[in-house]
């Protein structure tokens, strides 16, 4: 071989492809590596021995609440949607570092607070003692995963892993305010149906004054329970059904009105009951345990709504994807 043909040593080194990074994936199969999996699982186990006596009172608490009995299902239901996405999963060997140094901080941050409150002269409800604990168990998970795992990989996994924020319960006036509120919107709606179906009414604050009876809404008549279910509803419908950020923040964002008229109608039906059967209404199963069949109604205003946003969803795409004439 004439020697101005010969391979140039230099740029033999310059030319060559670098070598990629000890990563958690393997990058053949699109999935953790033998050995990220191996530290990944040390990592939560680890963290999941240090938090494993208040996960156990959160796990108690939450089987006898009817207002958090959701908890229990949460972590199931984001490693089901984590394993639909099993074959999308990225290969990706950069994990963002300083959003996982963020999110284990503040973990940090949390759990620091809750140990100065209990040891100061501060009395934390179980709930805000949960509330605490468990938040902060979930930002040091969520920081474990952004210190293992790749950024496309998050982006995948990101509704799962914000999903698992469901697990912390309200603090005492977050849930105080939102009965609150949901006690106020409610006597609006319900205000609004009896002055339309005719019946006299005075209305004041949260009590209502109908022919023979008089009515007041109560914290316990407030459906927080049944609204926060159906907002989860909504947060799960939209990531499985719906593709555009716009319609699953429309989805979420209708549940609000959605459930003070469902709320509102349950009162005017009770009133309307009252009036016109007796007040011994108000002890009935109508009442006391009707919270469900007003819920299932509920459910049907909300599909009709899932399936409009569905269809717009695919019509925009498909308007997207028509080529543009000359």
């Amino acid at each position: 071989m004439p020697p101005d043909k010969l391979p140039n040593p230099a740029n033999t080194r310059h030319n060559a492809v670098p070598a990629r990074p000890s990563s958690l994936w393997d990058e053949d199969e699109a999935r953790l590596s033998p050995a990220g999996l191996r530290r990944f699982g040390l990592a939560v186990a680890v963290l999941l021995l240090c938090f494993v006596a208040p996960l156990c009172h959160l796990a108690v608490f939450a089987a006898g609440s009817s207002l958090y009995s959701h908890i229990l299902l949460v972590p199931l239901i984001s490693a089901y949607l984590v394993w639909l996405r099993r074959r999308s999963l990225p290969a990706d060997a950069e994990p963002p570092r300083q959003l996982a140094a963020f999110a284990l901080m503040t973990g940090l941050m949390v759990l620091v607070g809750y140990w100065l409150a209990v040891g100061s002269a501060v009395t934390l409800s179980e709930e805000d003692s949960l509330a605490l604990t468990t938040l902060s168990f979930v930002l040091f998970f969520a920081g474990i995963c952004c210190l293992f795992l790749g950024r496309e990989m998050l982006r995948v996994v990101a509704f799962p892993l914000v999903f698992l924020f469901v697990m912390v319960p309200f603090p005492t006036f977050l849930r105080e305010w939102i009965e609150l509120m949901s006690q106020h919107g409610s006597a609006i709606a319900a205000d609004a149906m009896f002055r339309l179906s005719g019946m006299p009414i005075v209305w004041e604050g949260l009590g209502f004054q109908l022919p023979g009876i008089r009515l007041h809404v109560d914290p316990e008549c407030s459906g927080i329970h049944s609204s926060l279910v159906l907002f989860l509803t909504s947060l799960l419908a939209g990531h499985l059904f719906l593709r555009k950020p716009w319609s699953r923040a429309a989805l979420a964002a209708a549940i609000i009105p959605l459930a003070l008229l469902r709320n509102g109608f349950r009162i005017f039906v009770i009133g309307q009951l009252c009036v016109h059967i007796g007040p011994d209404m108000l002890y009935s199963a109508i009442h006391r345990q009707g919270g469900p069949l007003f819920f299932a109604l509920s459910l049907v205003p909300f599909f009709i709504l899932l399936v409009v946003l569905r269809r717009l969803d695919r019509a925009v795409k498909e308007t997207k994807a028509e080529p543009h004439g000359d």
